[in-house]
């Protein structure tokens, strides 16, 4: 009877360790927008939870993934426009620590700071499983859009989800 407990009990972990990790939780519409923090690839450490007061958009992506690369331009140009009125933006990578040269290739072509995830001490939004994924949080921390492969990042998505939560008057750098 022993051996049989010790073989399910073997045959159990066996089964637990080959299946995939469950994905860390999403952030959650209308929920404090969990921890992030995560050294830029060219500059200081982005930590968003220091960012209170200030809409943050957080858009996850890779370089392989041609919607990602197409959503760029967008955020760049919204990033350039609404910056002065209190808007960051992270581009976080989801490519794999080697492929740096390619996310700072990649880098080049915007003006808003980019992260690797890989490179994250932490990171509360857990293993996003399809790119590209764009989440806003408000002034106060709260998320308030999350726009997924199914609702691909526009001008008019991004106008729409971020200009309310705008207080209108510029904020001091």
């Amino acid at each position: 009877m022993r051996r049989t407990s010790c073989s399910r009990f073997a045959l159990l972990a066996v089964l637990l360790a080959a299946m995939p990790a469950r994905a860390s939780p999403a952030a959650d519409v209308g929920q404090p927008a969990p921890r992030l923090v995560v050294p830029e690839v060219e500059g200081p450490v982005f930590d968003l939870s220091a960012l209170k007061g200030k809409v943050v958009i957080v858009n996850f992506w890779a370089t392989w993934c041609a919607p990602c690369r197409d959503e760029m331009p967008i955020l760049d140009a919204f990033y350039r426009r609404q910056h002065d009125r209190g808007v960051e933006v992270l581009g976080l990578s989801m490519d794999r620590s080697r492929d740096r040269e390619a996310v700072k290739k990649v880098m080049r072509s915007v003006s808003f700071p980019v992260a690797l995830a890989a490179d994250a001490s932490v990171n509360g939004f857990g293993t996003v499983r399809a790119l590209p994924v764009t989440y806003v949080v408000d002034a106060v921390g709260t998320v308030r859009v999350r726009l997924s492969p199914d609702t691909p990042l526009t001008e008019k998505r991004l106008e729409d989800a971020v200009l309310p939560l705008l207080s209108g008057e510029p904020t001091p750098r």
